[in-house]
């Protein structure tokens, strides 16, 4: 079972490891869209979003239901975006060790001036 489990989490965690992929799944955290509206959102060719979109749709992370002659995706699981959230702020803690590491560096090369 837990053999299972890392397999499934590295194959999840492959799923998401792409910027356009990210970017998709923050656009739908704010709500379903469709292609059109995921490619002007994400500022992005169309083929480029239908090919994320497809990866996404295989890992089962995300869902497309059609409406009429659109499709409309959503997130599979909403936890993705306690997901995003909680990266975002492992980022944000990274980001303060290095401005702290670089403060540091500073402060010392300054002392071994004086």
């Amino acid at each position: 079972m837990n053999l299972e489990m890392q397999q499934f989490k590295a194959e999840f965690f492959k799923a998401l490891a792409h910027p356009l992929r990210i970017k998709i799944l923050e656009l739908l955290a704010d709500g379903d869209k469709s292609v059109n509206e995921i490619q002007s959102l994400a500022g992005s060719e169309g083929s480029a979003v239908s090919q994320q979109l497809t990866i996404l749709r295989g890992k089962n992370i995300v869902t497309g239901t059609k409406e009429g002659n659109r499709v409309i995706y959503t997130l599979r699981d909403p936890m993705i975006v306690d997901l995003l959230a909680v990266a975002r702020q492992i980022f944000n803690n990274h980001l303060v060790e290095t401005i702290n590491m670089l403060d540091k560096f500073n402060d010392d090369k300054e002392s071994s001036s004086n």
